[in-house]
């Protein structure tokens, strides 16, 4: 049967949408995190998160597949929570506090890389030994970034935030790749991890005693990080995955999100782009696309997350 070509030029548009979405929240974490505690954007951006994403179950009439929900599917859902929104963005956030939007960012994105060596141990893949090349050419990459382009001190600028931005892309590959056992719909294990998560950072929040409802400081910034980082913006991109013949054909933009993200952290956030920055991104995502290609499996990876 001949593809819809306006089908396919729908995708494009939805998956360029949410690229430019996901391109501007690291501005939205920098600017947030100037009133709020890591603890606190992510308090309200999980409220606002789950609350678009059990809007869409509405519109989509998934309400009955939520209620069909096991026992079993809602302590996966409290495990899965507990490491995304909870642990993930909470060390994410931290790593945002602690260094330039235009490092932690482009160290994040490096899930990308260690998704495949986490493939090994947990789905008993295998990575072909040349693939080892463009591993080493995206930690190349955070070296540059790590040292800012002093590559002769060995020394990194901010050891903490370094380890816990790349901390967080590990627990990220984690994440997805635990996701890949649950044949529950996207949208419905996605809402009750949401669910669970909410109600531990709620628990960490009170325990830290962060818990200030009279602080609106950063209310917005952190509602629209949970709607266009953790919420809607995800359901934006399933839908161009789902209308696009082949999920490569839309899944290739996401590399351009770092790109763009620095262009807007410098013109919305204030920072001024440092050369290795750039580099670094580089030699990440190179790093990651060359890995995929050796490997033969171009970008469903990328795709689902």
């Amino acid at each position: 049967m001949d593809y819809d070509v306006t089908q396919q030029t729908r995708a494009y548009l939805y998956a360029a949408l949410a690229v430019f979405f996901w391109s501007t929240v690291a501005s939205a974490f920098k600017i947030s995190l100037r009133v709020l505690t890591p603890a606190q954007l992510l308090l309200v951006a999980s409220l606002a998160s789950t609350l678009i994403l059990f809007i869409t179950l509405i519109i989509r009439g998934e309400i009955t597949d939520l209620r069909r929900s096991t026992k079993r599917d809602l302590l996966n859902s409290a495990v899965m929570g507990l490491i995304n929104p909870c642990v993930y963005y909470l060390i994410l956030f931290k790593a945002y506090s602690l260094l330039p939007g235009q490092e932690a960012q482009p160290l994040n994105f490096t899930w990308g890389i260690i998704l495949p060596l986490l493939s090994v141990p947990l789905l008993g893949q295998r990575i072909r030994p040349v693939s080892f090349l463009a591993i080493l050419l995206s930690f190349a990459g955070v070296y540059v970034i790590a040292v800012r382009g002093d590559l002769l001190s060995f020394s990194f600028a901010n050891p903490l935030g370094t380890g816990l931005a790349l901390g967080s892309s590990l627990l990220w590959a984690l994440y997805w790749i635990l996701g890949m056992r649950d044949g529950r719909k996207e949208t419905v294990k996605l809402f009750l991890n949401f669910v669970w998560g909410t109600l531990f950072v709620l628990i960490w929040t009170f325990a830290r005693g962060e818990l200030d409802i009279t602080a609106r400081a950063g209310w917005l910034g952190g509602a629209y990080v949970g709607i266009f980082e953790m919420g809607l913006t995800f359901v934006i991109w399933l839908t161009a995955l789902r209308l696009s013949r082949t999920t490569a054909q839309v899944a290739n933009l996401i590399f351009l999100a770092p790109f763009v993200s620095l262009v807007l952290l410098h013109l919305i956030a204030g920072e001024e782009i440092r050369l290795s920055s750039l580099g670094g991104l580089v030699l990440i995502v190179a790093g990651i696309i060359l890995q995929k290609r050796l490997a033969g499996e171009l970008e469903d990876t990328v795709a689902e997350q």
